[in-house]
């Protein structure tokens, strides 16, 4: 069901969130911006999966459990998650910044995601792993560049049928990522519960592990708040459906690499909510004065 239902998913989000971006503001972000943007790609690509391996070659990370350390390791290396675009627009972040990022970091993650799993592997002597360039391109190519491409010419050839379509399609998102957080919760509760209980110590560093990655996001931004709340999104929030694929490929023995994907996913919804209320808290401030 679930290899199904996340392809369904992820694809619906995509084409919703291409519908509803603009060609003017996105050809001037780049015309005036490209250096942020250059930015933002290195932070979400290279320094995020750096901070990781730094993190996990502290002593301490020795008492995390080695399916655990892949499954940080993998949420680290995938960039591009598919709701970032969303979460940008909702929180005060720029929509077509965040496009932008999205669709270079999903074309640099051919290239990043095998570089940097090499030298995960060379750093934790780890046999296997292979992850080839072309399995990154499908899975981000179809699911998420296609059809974010395929909404955004909607947009720019038929913008009247893309201003009708766009509400319908992003309400069926909407319901189809209800129903599949709703399924992986029912599916994982009893392993999540246990993993809670028994990984706390590892459940730090993926805690440490979100706040390095809003960080580095805020530190690229430029002086705008727009700017900072964008890049931390997207440095932070990673692709939980490009490293449940990794898991599956090449440990489909390895039930706590997903279970501990699924965590690392949950901690960064609630860990970036603190984050958010202070960036409005800002603003607010900016206002009253």
């Amino acid at each position: 069901m679930l290899k199904i239902l996340i392809p369904i998913t992820i694809f619906t989000i995509m084409l919703g969130l291409g519908m509803g971006l603009r060609s003017k503001p996105t050809e001037r972000l780049l015309r005036t911006r490209p250096w942020l943007c250059l930015r933002g790609l290195a932070g979400t690509c290279l320094l995020v999966p750096l901070a990781a391996l730094l993190v996990l070659n502290l002593p301490a990370a020795q008492a995390v459990p080695r399916p655990v350390q892949f499954g940080i390791t993998l949420m680290a290396l995938c960039p591009s998650a598919p709701l970032t675009l969303r979460k940008a627009g909702l929180k005060g972040g720029e929509r077509e910044m965040a496009a932008v990022l999205q669709v270079g970091g999903a074309v640099a993650a051919v290239v990043s995601i095998p570089l940097m799993a090499a030298l995960f592997r060379t750093m934790f002597q780890v046999q296997g792993w292979q992850i080839l360039p072309r399995q990154v391109a499908l899975n981000v190519g179809v699911l998420q560049l296609l059809p974010l491409l395929l909404g955004f010419l909607v947009r720019r050839r038929t913008p009247r049928l893309a201003a009708r379509l766009e509400g319908p399609v992003e309400k069926t998102a909407i319901l189809l990522l209800l129903v599949l957080v709703a399924v992986i919760l029912v599916i994982t509760a009893y392993l999540l519960a246990t993993f809670v209980r028994e990984e706390l110590v590892a459940i730090g560093f993926m805690a440490v592990m979100v706040a390095l990655s809003l960080a580095i996001g805020y530190l690229l931004a430029g002086p705008r708040r727009s700017e900072r709340i964008t890049l931390s999104l997207v440095t932070s929030m990673r692709n939980p459906g490009l490293a449940l694929l990794f898991a599956s490929l090449f440990a489909p023995e390895e039930p706590s690499i997903k279970v501990t994907i699924v965590v690392y996913l949950l901690l960064t919804v609630l860990l970036t909510a603190p984050f958010l209320r202070w960036q409005k808290g800002i603003e607010a401030g900016a206002a009253a004065a």
